[in-house]
């Protein structure tokens, strides 16, 4: 079975954040989105959207994702809320295998939280955010105020640039020619439809 992508989804995720990255990562590219909780119980959004969890973050081996979505919500602001080790486990073996991951406003926090923004070009909500979230952030110079950064395997958004979010993602997978992605992009962001279509 090839690698699929897996959506970290728990109690209050930012349901529209990584909306349209898993639409045409399933869609366009054919690609498998797994859907996966801190456990298994089912857990409703911050949209109210009750999901349910295919597999449990402890059960994840890192063959079997092909990219992982962190999207936001609040519990990413009490490091205690989610089982942190586990997590971080799985972040450093996917970035040592060299699989990407993607986490967008608040999930940059948890990226933060295991290192990985020390050495890469990053963004979140604002850069006083992770100052203010974040003890000990010393990453400013790696920081870019702009809505959605990739370097390195890791793709960061605010929590405002979920079409720009989706776009890096694109990128980092091959989805898409450059035009197209640059067609979609104007065609989500700014409602520009492609040339030869009404």
């Amino acid at each position: 079975m090839r690698p699929s992508v897996h959506l970290i989804v728990f109690e209050g995720f930012a349901d529209w954040e990584p909306a349209f990255a898993i639409a045409e990562l399933r869609r366009s590219a054919g690609l498998e989105v797994t859907v996966t909780g801190f456990g298994t119980g089912a857990v409703r959004s911050m949209g109210g959207l009750v999901v349910q969890p295919e597999r449990a973050l402890g059960a994840v081996r890192p063959e079997q994702v092909r990219l992982l979505i962190l999207p936001g919500g609040d519990m990413w602001e009490d490091p205690a809320a989610y089982p942190r080790a586990e997590l971080e486990r799985l972040l450093h073996r996917l970035v040592d295998a060299g699989t990407p991951v993607a986490a967008i406003c608040a999930a940059t926090l948890a990226v933060g939280r295991a290192g990985l923004l020390a050495h890469r070009r990053h963004t979140s909500n604002a850069e006083s955010y992770l100052r203010d979230q974040l003890p000990g952030y010393a990453s400013g110079d790696r920081y870019r105020n702009e809505l959605a950064v990739r370097d390195g395997g890791l793709i960061t958004a605010s929590g405002v640039g979920p079409v720009e979010f989706a776009r890096e993602i694109f990128e980092e997978l091959g989805v898409f020619s450059a035009g197209d992605r640059a067609a979609w992009y104007r065609l989500f962001k700014y409602g520009e439809m492609p040339a030869g279509t009404r």
